[in-house]
């Protein structure tokens, strides 16, 4: 698939299953991460790999979390919480690792994880691997970042959500570029 397919064609598609990427489709997403905007060349990021029996290990860490808020979560909803992580074969958790720097500041480092994470989308879009981005509450909450080794200066930007791709593919709706863009005449 060409850059410019992928880029207008890709979706998220939350109904991920079967065999996680193998090892050279993995290296394709960290290859295409690695090319992200990175002003200074701090390379503001990290990725873990959370696949196999470790997703079932994020779901009770999530799971502890949700009852470090609110020690009478029902079961019911803790085993929601618990079973997230489960929607997909492998989940990315990519963190923006935000350093002092006199000429890039923290926000910048952060779009530029972001940058990352998104290039990830496409790569895998590219090739025929489903992925989604996730956010919530665990995506911010201090126990989590704790129990994933987080250190104070980092953020995670987002859990991608990857495998194979399970049902129908949402149709995209064509968005009306002029509606998004103008010409500043100053």
């Amino acid at each position: 698939m060409d850059a410019l397919t992928a880029l207008h064609t890709r979706v998220s598609t939350p109904r991920l299953g079967g065999e996680p990427p193998d090892e050279k489709e993995l290296e394709n997403l960290f290859k295409a991460a690695l090319r992200a905007p990175d002003h200074a060349l701090l390379r503001p990021w990290r990725f873990l790999l959370v696949r196999g029996e470790s997703r079932k290990r994020l779901g009770e860490l999530f799971a502890d979390a949700q009852l470090a808020d609110d020690d009478a979560t029902s079961e019911a909803a803790l085993e929601k919480t618990r079973n997230k992580p489960l929607r997909a074969p492998l989940i990315v958790v990519v963190i923006a690792c935000i350093q002092p720097h006199p000429k890039v500041p923290d926000v910048e480092q952060l779009i530029s994880a972001g940058a990352a994470a998104h290039a990830m989308l496409i790569a895998a879009h590219a090739q025929g691997i489903g992925a989604m981005w996730r956010t919530g509450g665990m995506a911010y909450h201090p126990y989590v970042m704790q129990g994933l080794g987080l250190a104070a200066s980092e953020r995670i930007v987002g859990y991608l959500y990857v495998g194979r791709v399970e049902g129908k593919v949402r149709e995209l709706v064509p968005l009306p570029v002029e509606e998004f863009v103008t010409e500043w005449t100053a």
